[in-house]
């Protein structure tokens, strides 16, 4: 079985991701990890994020660096953001990522293009959304957890400048699957929105079941 999870940054994708791979026993991947590794590497060489020639050479980059505690950082995200419009950035990774989407048994995967280009075919798809008031607020209260410096109006301008980027690229732009469920975190605590995830899976699995196998 595989399951696409495709939504904005803090929109709680990730989070409701894992939870869906822990319920229904498959591996998980956050493919914004692989665009951070691939922003960071740049960053670390020197290179300019904007340059695709730049972006491209660091997509050759160690499966170590996805351990990096560093991807998770703000900045980070922002140059992941910026590296992800390059076509032949993409190029270079969608076969890594379609590889783990196919193995056997399934996956589960999170990214801006899994239901619409990583995975077209997959047995469930959820758009995960959230306003920028509310994903500023989480990450707000996330990076003040950590200790670091942070304003909600500078959280809430990245996020929407983020928005943007990714749903106006020309190559995989953010947006919702045809079929894919819809779940507004806006307003829901962390276990309601995993309950309504696993529960739109279920259901999206259960109509897709008969038209695969009758």
């Amino acid at each position: 079985m595989i399951i696409a999870v495709d939504g904005p940054t803090a929109s709680g994708k990730g989070t409701i991701a894992r939870a869906l791979a822990a319920h229904f026993g498959l591996p998980h991947l956050d493919t914004g990890l692989l665009y951070r590794a691939v922003g960071h590497a740049v960053a670390r060489a020197g290179g300019n994020p904007d340059d695709p020639a730049d972006a491209l050479a660091a997509t050759g980059f160690s499966d170590d660096l996805l351990a990096d505690p560093a991807l998770r950082s703000e900045a980070t995200g922002a140059l992941a953001s910026r590296v992800s419009v390059h076509p032949d950035v993409r190029a270079a990774l969608l076969e890594r990522q379609r590889a783990f989407a196919t193995q056997p048994g399934g996956a589960v995967l999170d990214g801006r293009d899994i239901a619409t280009v990583i995975a077209p075919d997959a047995d469930a798809k959820l758009f995960v959304t959230a306003s920028v008031a509310a994903r500023a607020l989480r990450r707000y209260l996330e990076m003040r957890g950590r200790g670091d410096a942070a304003s909600r109006e500078d959280i809430a301008a990245d996020l929407a400048a983020r928005d943007a980027r990714d749903s106006q690229r020309s190559i995989a732009p953010l947006r919702q699957a045809d079929g894919a469920a819809l779940l507004d975190t806006s307003a829901l605590p962390i276990a309601a929105a995993i309950a309504a995830a696993i529960a739109l899976v279920e259901r999206q699995v259960g109509q897709n079941t008969p038209n695969r196998h009758g």
